[in-house]
């Protein structure tokens, strides 16, 4: 399954990008800029192809920091990320491949495989009374 999320830069420019920063009270770091970087230079289909990259560059570099460095340039309006997953759940397709990160209130970061994000999915719905019987045949989450 290919991953349509796609994080695209603004216009901004890079001076831009490290005032609104400062004025969100984040330090400018070696790492936090090197993201930034990396960021402005291309477009990414994911998360997961920033950090790749930027564990070249710096290996200490974790991914639990790439993913908190994008969720504030987007909250910053410096990236926009146009979204729209999704997961096939039929036997034959590898479910193993993770398509869902999340990231909790005190910074953990949970990826989570094709297979395991529809089991959440079915017992919440069965646990909420939505499904009685059925299976999943598809998810669908716009962002």
């Amino acid at each position: 399954m290919g991953d349509s999320r796609n994080y695209h830069r603004t216009q901004m420019k890079k001076e831009m990008i490290i005032q609104k920063l400062k004025d969100q009270g984040c330090r400018i770091t070696k790492q936090r800029l090197m993201l930034l970087d990396i960021i402005l230079e291309e477009d990414f289909s994911c998360c997961k192809e920033i950090y790749y990259k930027a564990s070249k560059r710096d290996e200490k570099i974790g991914s639990a920091t790439v993913y908190r460095m994008i969720n504030t340039l987007e909250e910053i309006g410096a990236i926009s990320r146009k979204n729209m997953y999704k997961i096939s759940c039929d036997e034959e397709i590898n479910n193993d491949e993770d398509v869902c990160t999340i990231e909790l209130d005190d910074h953990t970061v949970i990826e989570l495989s094709a297979k395991k994000w529809t089991q959440i999915i079915q017992a919440g719905l069965k646990a909420c009374g939505y499904m009685k019987g059925q299976s999943i045949k598809s998810i669908v989450a716009v962002h």
